[in-house]
């Protein structure tokens, strides 16, 4: 902060408290009289940001600064913004009027403006040409050799903690890796300013076309400076006096999309049986052709985006004499949601809908409830997809929360059925050993920056078998486990009892936003032949972060990454982050409505309905 007529200083201590501990201000002063004045405040007030007060004076009236702060350090750079301003005709008053010009110039307006211009013209000139002082703040010059051993960093970083690192350097990826890296060298070879590097490291990450892994800001380090003292945190809201109170404290809020992304609201024959609001999952009915369809939505595959089910669960916990805490609500909450998806489909099974379309798209992830919704879609067993973990300490957290839950049920349940407990036994064994594994000595990895090897066949993926998306079991009869372990052994076990609300033809619309956790249900969903897919390719993200999500930061720039440490494969044994074609491709044609594709869309699912199925 530059302030140009700073006179007592008072400016420069109030910048002061905006610029930080690590900002600086500069005051100037054409009186010297006034920055023995404010050099005094600055030693009385210890504004030790307050870097320098000096004094200098129009051109051809002398020079009155000392010759030590004439080299105040100050640059182009640093002149981010200038306060005060002010100009004094030095050279046609005497000192004594001095202080009466500064005022005069202040109330008066007129040429003194535009000799504050002037003024401010003049001292950022002389300033950004004078230099820096011997000891005083520089600009860091650009170190091109600093970047380098920053990218090397990053591609072992990559090596180490990527979960999809494999995927993309196979041909089925669609990334070239070897040329990735070869251009992003000849751009850090090219690059002349930390700009340029900076876009050239990002320009690699977002190479890999994984929204995964994307960049994020970190404080800079403190450089030995004394941590500033941060305020205490307030206790959190536990209880509350209502519902709405009490949800809205916790952070449950729609975050995504309540209609549909399609306006099937918007066409003829259309009954809405739940608006997405009010009452979770917007549903409708419409006739088409003759057929009468069901659409409902799913913005998203996390129950804190549903406001409404908070208010229900706190209303049934108080009901029972309960204190509905946030604990409380949220050990419930996840199954109020699969309750209430479980009686949309009912009721539109009931209504006779012939056909189900599932709107997923815009629908960006969500948590384990993706792989649990599926049961809902289907009587008969299903699946979770198989689970791969990085071989590396970036896993380890994910194995040790398996492992408590474990040995948890264990503990708490000791008199469970021989074949439940036998099961846990062999599930503890089993991650033990996964987390050996992660902590073994992993292959080398760099051969992705050398050479493209089919998917599957390359000895060294870094890549371990961390079970899958439902836990230890990929499936489990219902019943087959007591109910008091059952969830630590297989977590779709929390929607055995409404398996089957809805067994008739049903497809899912997706777009290039459905991503993440809602390409895990659209791919299950798919994969086990529960639906067919209708719409746009989705976005490709995959899996993304399992329990452990610390970005890594590069050593000399600072610029930070989340890299993602698993990956969900596919029926075919491909990774998920390669994004779900639709069975039925349906994009907009040239000039054609959002309400026109919509109909086509519903137009497209009731002729498969009505066409005759092979025996």
């Amino acid at each position: 902060m530059l302030d140009l007529g700073a006179g007592g200083g008072f400016d420069c201590f109030l910048a002061a408290r905006q610029a930080g501990p690590t900002g600086r201000v500069v005051g100037v002063d054409m009186t010297p009289d006034m920055v023995t004045r404010a050099r005094a405040n600055a030693a009385r007030l210890e504004a030790k940001n307050v870097w320098e007060l000096f004094a200098v004076t129009p051109a051809g009236c002398g020079d009155t600064r000392p010759g030590a702060s004439a080299r105040s350090g100050w640059t182009r750079a640093a002149a981010w913004s200038t306060v005060g301003c002010v100009w004094t005709r030095a050279c046609r008053t005497t000192a004594a009027a001095e202080g009466r010009a500064r005022a005069g110039a202040h109330r008066n307006g007129g040429d003194a403006m535009t000799g504050s211009c002037l003024t401010a013209a003049f001292f950022v000139l002389v300033l950004s040409v004078t230099g820096p002082a011997a000891g005083g703040p520089t600009k860091a010059r650009f170190d091109p050799s600093a970047w380098q051993a920053d990218f090397r960093a990053l591609k072992a970083a990559l090596e180490q903690r990527y979960g999809h690192l494999a995927w993309f350097a196979s041909p089925e990826g669609g990334v070239d890796l070897p040329a990735l890296e070869r251009e992003t060298a000849r751009a850090l070879g090219r690059a002349r300013d930390d700009s340029a590097a900076a876009a050239a490291i990002r320009g690699f990450v977002a190479g890999f076309r994984d929204g995964h892994m994307t960049p994020v800001a970190v404080p800079p380090p403190s450089a030995g400076a004394a941590a500033v003292p941060v305020p205490p945190e307030p206790p959190p809201p536990e209880a509350a006096p209502d519902a709405r109170t009490a949800c809205a404290a916790w952070g449950y809020a729609p975050m995504s999309r309540t209609p549909f992304t399609l306006p099937f609201e918007g066409l003829p024959q259309v009954t809405l049986l739940s608006d997405g609001i009010y009452e979770p999952f917007r549903t409708a009915l419409v006739e088409v052709a003759g057929v009468r369809l069901a659409v409902l939505r799913i913005p998203r595959f996390r129950a804190s985006q549903y406001p409404a089910l908070c208010e229900g669960v706190w209303a049934a916990i108080r009901a029972r004499g309960r204190t509905p805490t946030r604990e409380a609500v949220s050990a419930e909450v996840d199954a109020a949601w699969l309750r209430t998806l479980a009686e949309r489909l009912r009721r539109a099974a009931d209504l006779g809908a012939a056909a189900l379309l599932i709107d997923v798209g815009d629908n960006g992830g969500g948590n384990d409830l993706d792989d649990w919704a599926v049961r809902l879609f289907t009587a008969a067993p299903v699946r979770s997809a198989p689970m791969l973990m990085v071989r590396g300490p970036v896993s380890v957290p994910y194995f040790d929360v398996q492992l408590e839950a474990l040995n948890t049920a264990l503990q708490a349940h000791p008199n469970v059925p021989e074949a439940s407990r036998a099961a846990l036994e062999a599930a503890r064994a089993g991650f033990e050993r996964r987390k050996r594994e992660a902590l073994t000595t992993a292959c080398d990895m760099s051969w992705v920056w050398r050479a493209r090897r089919p998917w599957g066949t390359s000895p060294c993926t870094q890549l371990l078998d961390g079970g899958f998306a439902s836990g230890a079991l990929d499936y489990a009869e219902p019943g087959a486990l007591d109910p008091a372990v059952a969830p630590a052994l297989y977590w779709a076990s929390a929607a055995d009892a409404l398996r089957g609300a809805w067994t008739r033809p049903t497809y899912v619309l997706t777009d290039p936003s459905t991503g993440s956790a809602a390409e895990a249900f659209v791919a299950l969903m798919r994969d086990r032949g529960v639906a067919k897919t209708i719409g746009r390719r989705t976005r490709g993200l995959g899996c993304g972060f399992v329990d452990f999500d610390e970005p890594f930061v590069l050593p000399h720039s600072r610029l930070a990454f989340r890299i993602p440490n698993c990956a969900r494969l596919r029926g075919d044994g491909t990774d998920e982050v390669a994004g779900i074609a639709p069975d039925l491709p349906m994009a907009a044609e040239p000039g054609e409505s959002p309400r026109a594709l919509s109909l086509r869309v519903l137009q497209a699912i009731a002729a498969e309905v009505r066409a005759p199925r092979p025996r």
